[in-house]
């Protein structure tokens, strides 16, 4: 991140009270850290009761609570500027053997925050961790925002839910925010307790230990993998230019895809270059009942986003690979 923008978002973000929900979670750690040098409050909000302690000029309050109480939103948004919702549940599997916990955790969520914002009457900013796989499985690419949304998951579904319930109380002027549509995120963090998700991270740390990669059928399906600082500085850039990206979503990814066999082989060849540890990369037959949404190929077309906020990615998939080596094997 250049000086420049590490200016403007000490200068947008000064003084102001931000809630970040979800907080032990991958996106939230990222996202915090990336604010402990500004003088603002960050409200960490989570399930869990004791989170990692952090150095920083920011102030830090933890609040415990369930996302589907309203009591929880009631104390949590107390004279709150800008909140990032990255609370959820992630499994498209769990999705549909519990739909309804799912639509709780996942739709419930978002219109109880909103539906205090407009009791309050305090109109913050609300950023939402949307994900590409609402828009279902596309028939060309890249994507971008005017594609018609199809999805194909109860997950996708209730996701798509939560953003549009976003968009309306946008427009009726009770809050401002955005959703961004986040492709396939990696790189340091807190691991995933979902076998599904960080599928890159978790090839990264299999590597590193030397047990052998595993490719499902012939690893065809394209995806768009994109390194973690990129997706905190898309976040950070929302409230940032917050009239022009106000009710709006954004589909945001590098722009580049290569094939699930191509990232898996280049981790393994960047293991083997960086640490001399060789690892077996095996092609096995994928697990039966298999989601329709992994059938994908999935790239993203980030134009508007950049046109937006001036946002664009700024690490290559094997740069990104490279620093997510030295983080975990150090």
């Amino acid at each position: 991140m250049n000086m420049v923008i590490i200016n403007q978002i000490k200068k947008v973000y000064s003084k102001k009270r931000i809630l970040v929900t979800g907080a032990s979670g991958y996106l939230s750690t990222n996202l915090v850290y990336a604010l402990k040098d500004v003088d603002c409050t960050v409200v960490r909000l989570s399930r869990q009761g004791t989170l990692p302690s952090i150095k920083g000029k920011a102030k830090f309050i933890d609040y415990q609570g369930d996302i589907v109480c309203r009591k929880t939103w009631e104390r949590a948004l107390e004279e709150v500027d800008i909140i990032y919702h990255m609370a959820g549940q992630t499994s498209v599997y769990m999705a549909d053997e519990r739909p309804l916990d799912d639509m709780g955790v996942n739709v419930k969520s978002m219109l109880l925050l909103l539906e205090v914002c407009r009791e309050k009457k305090t109109k913050p900013i609300v950023v939402f961790s949307g994900t590409s796989t609402e828009v279902g499985v596309p028939k060309k690419n890249p994507v971008n925002e005017t594609f018609l949304d199809q999805p194909v998951t109860l997950y996708d579904l209730h996701k798509l839910m939560a953003e549009n319930y976003l968009k309306l109380f946008c427009l009726h002027g009770c809050v401002s925010g955005a959703s961004l549509r986040l492709t396939n995120v990696y790189g340091p963090g807190p691991q995933s307790s979902n076998s599904n998700r960080d599928i890159l991270n978790k090839m990264i740390c299999k590597a590193l230990a030397g047990e052998p990669l595993t490719i499902y059928g012939n690893g065809a399906f394209i995806r768009d993998y994109v390194y973690i600082d990129d997706i905190i500085d898309a976040f950070l850039s929302v409230p940032m230019n917050a009239s022009k990206t106000n009710g709006k979503h954004f589909v945001v990814g590098s722009g580049e895809g290569n094939s699930i066999a191509q990232a898996i082989l280049l981790v393994a060849e960047r293991v083997r270059e960086k640490l001399g540890i060789s690892v077996a990369v095996e092609y096995v037959t994928p697990p039966p009942n298999r989601s329709p949404i992994e059938n994908r190929s999935f790239i993203a077309d980030f134009k508007r986003f950049k046109q937006t906020t001036g946002w664009e990615p700024q690490y290559s998939l094997k740069k990104g690979i490279d620093l997510t080596i030295e983080k975990y094997s150090s």
